[in-house]
């Protein structure tokens, strides 16, 4: 399971819980958690790398207590999580077998992965640090969420890139490249612009 669920994000695992943690343990766990990480940046010298990694780590647990406490945004975090799962394996099962439900099965699965990518990373996240509950325990402000978009995204996009990379359509091959016509082009190039030179100075 471990290879077939990378990619989706598990803010179950993100605390340390089972899918059946109660609210209670949710809370417990998410505050535990944040104080440590907020004891490791006090101590930790920041450069820009720590700063994207401390941003990113906060983020992620600010979420996991977001999406998880409520139980309205578990129950759909975890079913669209668990649906997406079982369309990947549908479609490589159809692609594996030549059959001709694969294409419908890879449009409807791009969409969705979509969809749930941007609903619980980057929106799920964001909205996290403007909850009162989440400000209160991790001192997320405007100036942290500014800092975070960047790094959103770019998570975002590995998490995007891990599910790719295991997927039926994805073949790696070598590009066709003609050196010999790009050194000529290249020389080409160089050659009209020394002309140009020229032409300006006289």
């Amino acid at each position: 399971m471990a290879q077939q669920d990378a990619g989706y994000i598990n803010y179950f695992s993100i605390l340390g819980l089972n899918p059946d943690a109660k609210p209670g343990e949710v809370r417990k766990e998410y505050r535990r958690r944040m104080k440590e990480l907020i004891v490791e940046i006090s101590r930790a010298e920041i450069t820009e790398e720590r700063r994207s990694h401390f941003l990113l780590e906060m983020a992620k647990l600010n979420a996991a207590y977001y999406v998880l406490w409520n139980g309205e945004r578990r129950e759909a975090y975890w079913t669209e999580r668990s649906a997406l799962i079982s369309l990947e394996e549908r479609w490589r099962d159809a692609a594996k077998a030549g059959d001709a439900e694969a294409e419908p099965l890879r449009r409807e699965f791009e969409r969705r992965l979509r969809d749930f990518l941007t609903k619980f990373i980057e929106e799920a996240m964001i909205s996290a640090g403007r909850d009162k509950d989440v400000i209160e325990e991790s001192n997320w402000d405007m100036a942290h969420e500014r800092h975070a978009f960047r790094i959103l995204r770019h998570y975002r996009q590995s998490l995007y890139q891990q599910i790719l990379e295991r997927l039926p359509y994805v073949d790696v091959t070598e590009p066709k490249i003609s050196w010999d016509e790009r050194r000529r082009v290249a020389r080409a190039m160089l050659d009209e612009a020394v002309s140009s030179s020229a032409d300006a100075r006289s």
